[in-house]
């Protein structure tokens, strides 16, 4: 990924398929690689490879790392929070979704 590949992200703009390193991750969402891999132990995102170093991450673990940011920014959320706070979200939303779909929304 160029870095003008990652300006696009950072400003917003994510494609699923992106593989963003932890290096980049941490950079597009401004965050320490410290944070990240609290993030990786409570499962609130899940990289693609065994070896750290070769850890990839996708376009929706960006918007849930910035999410997550937010939220203990913001809120003062801690770790055990913030997982159930994003699984309530995504749950949501995907009802939101089947309700669109079935015409009621």
């Amino acid at each position: 990924m160029s870095s003008h590949d990652l300006l696009l992200v950072h400003s917003g703009t994510v494609i699923e398929d992106d593989n963003l390193t932890l290096e980049q991750l941490c950079q597009a969402c401004g965050v320490s690689a410290e944070w990240v891999l609290s993030l990786v132990e409570e499962s609130i995102i899940e990289p693609q490879g065994q070896d750290i170093r070769l850890w990839r991450f996708s376009g929706a673990s960006l918007v849930r790392v910035r999410s997550a940011f937010r939220l203990q920014h913001d809120l003062g959320v801690n770790l055990a929070g913030i997982a159930l706070a994003l699984d309530l979200i995504s749950e949501l939303d995907s009802l939101r979704d089947h309700l669109k779909m079935l015409g009621y929304l």
